[in-house]
């Protein structure tokens, strides 16, 4: 089975309250950043490089909360989701 094939199977309740459980501290530190690593480490693809803008994009729907991103990282601001909110998974 694919790695995306079992992402599917996930299921994810955004909190429309609390926002999203991933900030990145300081947009101008992502565009002097030679490495970009959050754009490769992530295994959902969470982080995109917005094409017209080069600004960094956070699609927090689709985290896992591995946590990856923030050991890659020291300007993304990481927290878990709010109670009952955030990933959920399936089979355990």
């Amino acid at each position: 089975m694919r790695l995306e094939d079992k992402l599917y199977l996930d299921g994810y309740k955004t909190d429309e309250t609390g926002g999203s459980h991933l900030i990145i501290k300081d947009p101008s530190v992502c565009r002097s950043c030679a490495l970009k690593q959050c754009l490769y480490v992530c295994p959902c693809a969470v982080y995109e490089q917005n094409e017209n803008t080069g600004q960094i994009e956070v699609n927090y729907e689709a985290c896992v909360e591995c946590g990856t991103c923030r050991i890659a990282c020291d300007n993304i601001d990481w927290r878990y989701p709010r109670g009952g909110f955030g990933i959920a998974y399936k089979f355990g």
